[in-house]
């Protein structure tokens, strides 16, 4: 999902935006903004950014918290 969100904001000034508006500093920001990597190498340093606790405030239930609530009914 983090790489997904990330390919969708393709322009540096969108990403810096949004990093801005989840509360991260200017230059950390900045660095981000400006990568050259891979998506899939933005989505390990964006796990600081849209972590567990983001996605559930966006109403996605952990696969493994779900995983644990079957497993203990059984």
């Amino acid at each position: 999902l983090r790489m997904c969100i990330w390919k969708q904001r393709k322009r540096v000034r969108t990403r810096y935006r949004e990093l801005r508006a989840l509360g991260f500093s200017g230059k950390a920001v900045q660095m981000m903004a400006n990568a050259r990597k891979g998506y899939w190498y933005m989505s390990l340093e964006l796990n600081n950014a849209l972590n567990n606790a983001y996605w559930q405030n966006q109403g996605l239930m952990s696969l493994t918290a779900r995983y644990h609530q079957i497993r203990q009914a059984w």
